[in-house]
């Protein structure tokens, strides 16, 4: 059950992983960007998944009561999600903001 929320994550992730190497178009498709774009998205998933087991381990289980589980477990679940998906952003976004600053395009002087 650890890794379900990331696991059910994965498809959206791989859309937004998808998007980050497929777009701009109109930035250089250099070697050095490549190389780039292939560290950045190892970096944001296993920011992903180091933020999902740590959001998983911090989300608190309610004590089984006297006619069982109260509610709130969801949150073991949820709060994985949202940590490995935040994590992901985070990276990708500051990938593109770094992108588009050395590769972007560049003005002339006129």
């Amino acid at each position: 059950m650890r890794y379900l929320s990331i696991l059910l994550l994965a498809p959206w992730l791989l859309i937004l992983a998808w998007a980050y190497w497929a777009y701009p178009k109109s930035l250089p498709r250099t070697k050095g960007r490549r190389v780039f774009d292939v560290f950045a998205l190892v970096v944001a998933a296993v920011a992903a998944g180091w933020a999902a087991i740590a959001g998983f381990e911090g989300a608190a289980v309610p004590a089984a009561g006297q006619f069982g589980p109260s509610s709130g477990a969801i949150w073991q679940q949820v709060l994985p999600a949202l940590y490995g998906y935040g994590a992901c952003v985070a990276v990708l976004l500051g990938a593109l903001l770094f992108r588009a600053f050395t590769w972007g395009r560049k003005r002339s002087r006129s």
